[in-house]
């Protein structure tokens, strides 16, 4: 590990409404993919940790769930770790979408943000997509109903405002000594990581057609003495209508999920990947505490 003097180092929590763009944001902060990317709005379940270094600062990113309405142990679960990211971290930044505005997602989380008298700033996200003279009133109403610190125009797709925001995030980290080697970019339990590579693949290549009623758990993990890696997952989906939807005619789907998946893992662990996928029907699985506690959520 390389020792920078004067180090610095810290925790930075990045909140807001399901799809306001959090995961690419800590993409783009960290420089490498760590978060599961979709378009679909409530992909990140579990506080997933990116790792920023530059100079002598060393900042862990706290890819909080997006907070909005629970309506399941599931939701509530995720919701509660969201703000929990929140309250442990040195440093908050609340990400609003800037196309959805000042909408009720956003109003609750400013409410919150305000009854707990919590530090935080402001980035106002999908610049990009956005009319220039809509985004300073925006910005306005904002900071009028929170006293930001600071606001922010970003886009995470493009990059645009990013080296800005990431050089301010680095400069609020308090003084003390680094926590991980200068090259790791996650702290992320690598079969939680390769189950969530496989999410994100189901999620891509299904689209609407299955909903948020499944998830991807790593139930093997296999090291050989070629240096490859087997690994046994378990896709479990609510009903047998959504199996049949996994499966595809013949297997296909599957096959297809699990040949993306492998090429990305691969590239990932810098090592070969014999995958094997499984999809079992576990109708409560959302409502399950065990099953939340293996996800990394807690009640």
């Amino acid at each position: 590990m390389s020792e920078p003097t004067n180090q610095r180092f810290g925790f930075i929590a990045i909140i807001g409404a399901p799809n306001a763009g959090k995961s690419t944001l800590v993409n783009q902060l960290v420089g490498s993919k760590i978060s599961i990317v979709s378009h679909k709005v409530q992909t990140t379940r579990a506080r997933i940790r990116g790792i920023m270094v530059e100079g002598n600062a060393q900042a862990v990113l706290v890819d909080t769930p997006g907070i909005f309405v629970p309506r399941r142990k599931l939701d509530e679960a995720m919701v509660e770790n969201a703000w929990a990211g929140a309250t442990e971290a040195d440093a908050v930044l609340l990400l609003v979408d800037a196309r959805r505005g000042n909408d009720e997602q956003a109003q609750s989380i400013v409410a919150h943000l305000k009854a707990t008298k919590a530090k935080a700033m402001l980035a106002l996200n999908k610049t990009d997509l956005v009319r220039p003279d809509a985004l300073l009133p925006l910005a306005q109403e904002l900071n009028e109903a929170f006293p930001f610190s600071e606001t922010f125009m970003i886009s995470a797709q493009t990059g645009s405002g990013i080296p800005k925001l990431k050089e301010r995030l680095l400069g609020l980290m308090p003084e003390g000594p680094w926590h991980y080697p200068e090259d790791q970019t996650a702290d992320l339990n690598l079969r939680f990581l390769a189950a969530e590579i496989t999410r994100e693949k189901i999620y891509e290549r299904l689209h609407e057609e299955l909903p948020y009623s499944s998830t991807v758990e790593t139930e093997t993990w296999e090291e050989r003495e070629d240096g490859s890696v087997k690994i046994s997952q378990a896709i479990f989906v609510a009903r047998d209508g959504q199996k049949a939807i996994v499966l595809g005619k013949g297997g296909q789907m599957v096959k297809q999920i699990g040949q993306l998946a492998r090429k990305e893992m691969e590239e990932a662990f810098g090592r070969r990947i014999h995958l094997f996928l499984f999809v079992k029907v576990r109708e409560n699985w959302a409502e399950d505490p065990e099953r939340l506690r293996m996800m990394g959520l807690t009640l």
